[in-house]
């Protein structure tokens, strides 16, 4: 993103929170970079350089402010098929593909050549693949450092880090202080091995309206809402084992963040956990050029996002489940299904999530018959068997950035998948913000419409929110 220094510098005097997240300033007479919404008294114009990520800032000799804490400014959500890219590739960053097989493997994952991943790194974050990863692993620690009570050592690994030796000496030349140095005297108020985090959106945020489509969706043992929280378990994969605990999110009193909290068993994974969380809430989502797009449309619910998932591929079988029936049955199977071949979780759970939504492979192995024994018909069996084998096999990855043409074809090309289903898959575990499902029932319904042809031609004047316009023809049936 070309940055203008002039329009940088008059956000940076009025604090203005729409840029929060889209550059940094670091200030050449303290050596830090700040968010612009830091607190701190303004710089001299001739003093500042304007950064459009934290990885340049460090790239050019700046640490981060511990006033404003970059690690903590909100992320960006794109409809640039350049910026998608970079965004598949950072939660493959997150989930450690680069410390296994270096560039080549994650470009190989997104379908580009290393050589232009590492063009497209240049164009939207100022630094290489590696720049960046080393930087995002860098501010993580600082963070759990800062928001937790984790050993150092477990601080380092959970980060990425490979040897305490190796944090040790970067954190301490890239941040001129050691780790040790950072550490609260006391640990955080929280329950003991509970990690907390609190991740920044842009106002406005209609959360009660998106913990309500959450709450109607929720698989039983997996999903629950309670007291304005979220709770769910999580299952991810790292360094060639599954971990798998539980997580809540709620949203913050008197600030634009949510509260994560992530239970100690998914505590070497809190990177993924934390790109999860992000996709799943939205918070990425910049509201105004949406709102300015829709029109009146978005007026009666400002700030609507569109729910994403931490689970791309409970999202799928979510949709195939719940074709030509009520969203309340599609629980009821989803909740047999997690019951009957989802891991239970051990340890101190909450009662109401007892087990981690299956794994792709654990379906592809099943018999057709062991499906169909939760109350699936026989077609929609083979479906989801057809669609986790695909799945497992990594045929089909169903994660933010995915090619979305490539990726629908592919789902359509199972049998029983079809255009509504494939197009829910890319608004939902894809993050497809152009997603229009224009034979939904009740965005026909929404718009007073009979024809999915006359739906698509209204829709054109959403373009390229159109995820967002389903959201709001949503809520408005509801």
């Amino acid at each position: 993103m070309p940055l203008d220094s002039e329009s940088c510098y008059r956000a940076l005097a009025t604090h203005d929170r729409r840029f929060d997240g889209r550059f940094f300033v670091g200030v050449r007479t303290t050596g830090v970079y700040c968010r612009p919404v830091c607190g701190a008294r303004l710089p001299r114009r001739e003093n500042c350089r304007f950064f459009t990520s934290a990885a340049a800032a460090e790239a050019g000799g700046y640490r981060p402010c511990l006033r404003c804490r970059p690690e903590l400014a909100p992320g960006l959500a794109s409809v640039d098929a350049s910026a998608q890219f970079a965004q598949a590739a950072v939660r493959l960053i997150e989930e450690g593909v680069l410390e296994h097989g270096g560039v080549d493997a994650l470009a190989a994952r997104i379908g580009v050549t290393s050589r232009h991943l590492r063009r497209i790194f240049d164009a939207e974050f100022g630094v290489s693949p590696v720049e960046y990863a080393q930087t995002q692993r860098l501010l993580l620690a600082k963070r759990l450092l800062t928001d937790t009570s984790l050993p150092v050592l477990d601080v380092a690994y959970a980060s990425g880090f490979k040897s305490l030796r190796r944090f040790n000496a970067l954190f301490s030349t890239r941040y001129r202080m050691a780790p040790s140095h950072l550490r609260r005297a006391t640990a955080p108020a929280a329950a003991p091995g509970v990690l907390r985090f609190e991740l920044a959106y842009r106002p406005p945020f209609a959360w009660d309206a998106l913990l309500a489509f959450l709450a109607a969706r929720a698989i039983p043992g997996v999903e629950h809402v309670e007291r304005g929280r979220y709770l769910r378990t999580l299952a991810i994969a790292h360094r060639g084992q599954r971990a798998a605990g539980h997580i809540a999110v709620a949203h913050a009193r008197r600030r634009s963040a949510v509260q994560l909290e992530v239970s100690p068993d998914l505590a070497c994974v809190v990177p993924a956990v934390i790109g999860r969380v992000r996709q799943a809430f939205d918070l990425g989502c910049d509201p105004a050029p949406i709102a300015a797009r829709l029109g009146d449309l978005a007026q009666t619910m400002p700030g609507l996002r569109v729910p994403g998932t931490c689970d791309g591929f409970e999202v799928a079988a979510r949709a195939v489940i719940g074709q030509q029936i009520s969203v309340a049955a599609a629980r009821t199977l989803l909740g047999r299904l997690a019951a009957a071949f989802g891991e239970p979780l051990a340890g101190d759970v909450p009662r109401a999530i007892m087990h981690v939504f299956p794994a792709p492979a654990a379906i592809a192995a099943r018999p057709i018959a062991e499906l169909r024994a939760i109350g699936l018909p026989a077609s929609r069996a083979q479906t989801l068997a057809d669609l986790a084998r695909s799945v497992a096999s990594g045929t089909i990855a169903l994660v933010p950035g995915a090619g979305v043409e490539r990726t629908m074809a592919a789902l359509e090309s199972i049998r029983g998948i079809g255009r509504w289903t494939s197009s829910y898959i890319a608004m939902r575990a894809l993050g497809w913000p152009d997603a229009f499902l224009e034979s939904d029932l009740g965005v026909l319904k929404a718009l007073g419409e009979t024809s999915a042809a006359q739906a698509r031609r209204r829709s054109e004047a959403w373009r390229p929110w159109r995820a967002y316009a389903v959201i709001h023809l949503w809520s408005r049936h509801a």
